[in-house]
Order: C-alpha cells, then structure tokens, then sequence
C-alpha cells in the first residue's frame, strides 16, 4: 500500500494504493465511446514502455534502437516519452488542477496529446496526465520523476498463492450487461492468441471444444499452415487435471503479471485471471428441453440470461501490440503473419 506525492513540494497527490499487473486490455482503444475507468478503486499498474509525446515514426527510430526497448517489428510510430507512468484511476488522485494551455487536441475528453496536464494544485509542477476522451479507458498516469512514491500502512496485503487467488478473484462472463462481447475478453484473447502463435512455432496448433474453441480454433487454423504434426493447446492451471498437452493456456497472476507454471514441459502461455476461471469453472450450460422439475445445470427458460450477438473475436490492436514485443516476431514464419495485419489494420483475417 502506497501514495504518491510531488516529488517538488511533498503534497500528497493520490489515494492510498495497492500495486497490480498491467491490464491486458491497457492497448485496446474503441471506437467513439467513452469506456470506463481501466483500473479499479484503490489500485494502480506501472506502464515500462514509454508514454505521451513526443512520437516518432518507426523509419526514424531504426530497427536496432527500437528493438533495444523492446519492439521487434515495425509499428507506425512509438513514444518517445518518459518510461514508467504509474497509472490510477482519475478518482484515486487528489490535490491535482488541469492545465489550461494543455487541453486541446481531442474529441469528448481529455487524450494527453499536448503532455501532462495535471499540475500539482501546491506549488504548480506537471505531474501527471489525464485520459478520457473516446475510445480511451479512463485513467490518470502519474510522470514518474514528478512524483515519489510514500509506502504507507495498509489493509492485509491481497493473496498471492495460486489457490488462494483462484479462491478470491471473480471470473467476468464474455458479454456485458448491455449483451455485447466484453471488450477486456477481447483484449485477453488477442493477447493470447499472438502467445499462441510464437508458442507453435509456426506448426499448427488445435485446441478443445468449447469455449477455447470458440476462441481462439478459427484465427489458429486461418493463421497457420494445416497438417501434421499439430500441437495440442488445452487449459491448465490450479484445481485442472494435469495434461500431456504441448501447450498449456494458464492464468495470468493479477499482481505480478507471471504465469502459473505447469509441472509438466508444457509450454505456459497465459491467460487473463478473470477469463480463465470463467473457462475453467463456469462452462456454457446449454438450454435443454425437461418435463417435471428444472434439474441442477438447467437454463431457466424466463428470464434466459443474455448471450452475444456473434463470436468474441480477438483485438487485433492488442494483438499486433503483443506481437510487435515477442523477439520470435523477426523468424520469417510469424514476420509473414505480422506484416500484413500491420499493412491493412482494419482487416480482419479470420
């Protein structure tokens, strides 16, 4: 548990807070709407890669310097800005005034096109950005050498261990309450689709029926070449049965970011937290036609619960993001995958 102050002046400049994994869904943008805030009450995510302006375009980066931050494959321009933002969510900060001459340039909110825009309401130093205009998560990032962190006594730390995470954390369905696919399940699934991909080693890959299925059997054989020998992908992880599966799709740990770990030599490839328990331990249930009394594992049939127009398809912005950042992305195999998806962004190929 933390706040975080003016590294000027000392103010305090945030609620108290506890540190998280970066979401996922951090990349994806939609559309002209306004989303919600991208971090929960009382927590807050380090962002490495640099942030805000100002940005230049890939040719004048280069191909080495860029690959020195991270970035293996051609994007149409990256940050130049300070690396590190501490990300909250905007009602998390306080002691904060916006500036004034920082605030053009956008749509139905505030995008930080002209750098930070917050200043300390104290002594008048920028401290940080606020985002919230359309197609962007609502969020404040804090610039890392405007601010320092105060560690601070708090409630009990969250759990860390498998078993107990897997106990505490909620699973969210893949549609939201308006019945439209969850866009933090298509982030989840974007990412992990291009983990998958640099997991088979350009060999393809089938996956279960079900859920998996749904997610991720269309883009795997659109994207990679058929025939044997295929690689088998299933789901794993705590309270699962162990699998002899060459790739193990695993929950991605909340805090740290880190995959859980198969015992087997499977490889690990994760999955959001969230979307995996809805998988592992909240399976479709399938309306089936009874007489007589509605037996355990029956849909009611007043009021069905909401199901999506169409399949989640996965975040091709999240997708090129996380592809952009595996070192396999320069084998030739994946660079033919990559390439065209950068070349025709709204393209959709499977």
């Amino acid at each position: 548990m933390a706040v975080f102050a003016c590294a000027l002046c000392d103010a305090v400049l945030t609620n108290p807070v506890s540190r998280i994994a970066l979401p996922v869904h951090t990349q994806l943008r939609y559309q002209h709407t306004l989303l919600p805030p991208l971090m929960d009450p009382g927590t807050y995510a380090v962002d490495p890669e640099p942030s805000g302006p100002p940005w230049r375009r890939w040719h004048e980066i280069g191909d080495d310097a860029a690959a020195a931050r991270g970035v293996f494959a051609p994007t149409h321009a990256l940050s130049c800005g300070e690396p590190g933002a501490i990300i909250l969510a905007p009602g998390d900060t306080r002691g904060m005034v916006l500036i004034p001459d920082r605030l053009g340039g956008d749509c139905m909110g505030l995008a930080g096109n002209d750098g930070p825009n917050l200043a300390c309401e104290r002594c008048g130093q920028p401290v940080a950005t606020r985002i919230d205009d359309c197609e962007y998560w609502q969020e404040a990032r804090l610039t890392p050498s405007a601010v320092r962190q105060l560690p601070i006594a708090g409630p009990a730390d969250r759990p860390t261990g498998w078993t107990e995470l897997v106990a505490a954390s909620e699973p969210f369905p893949p549609i939201d309450l308006s019945g439209q696919c969850d866009l933090r399940w298509e982030a989840a699934t974007g990412m992990t689709l291009a983990l998958l991909l640099a997991a088979s080693g350009g060999a393809p890959v089938t996956v279960p029926d079900g859920l998996l299925a749904d997610l991720f059997r269309r883009p795997l054989d659109a994207l990679l070449p058929p025939g044997p020998p295929a690689k088998r992908a299933t789901l794993a992880g705590p309270g699962l049965p162990t699998s002899n599966a060459d790739i193990a799709l695993v929950p991605r740990h909340p805090q740290t970011g880190e995959p859980w770990q198969p015992q087997n030599t499977a490889i690990p490839v994760p999955l959001a937290i969230e979307v995996w328990l809805h998988i592992a331990f909240h399976p479709e249930r399938r309306p089936i036609p009874v007489s007589g009394g509605l037996p355990d594992g029956v849909l009611r049939d007043d009021p069905l619960p909401p199901h999506p127009s169409g399949p989640t398809h996965p975040d091709l912005d999240v997708f090129r993001h996380t592809l952009a950042r595996l070192p396999a992305v320069r084998e030739p195999w994946l660079r033919r995958i990559y390439e065209p998806m950068r070349e025709q962004p709204y393209s959709l190929p499977f």
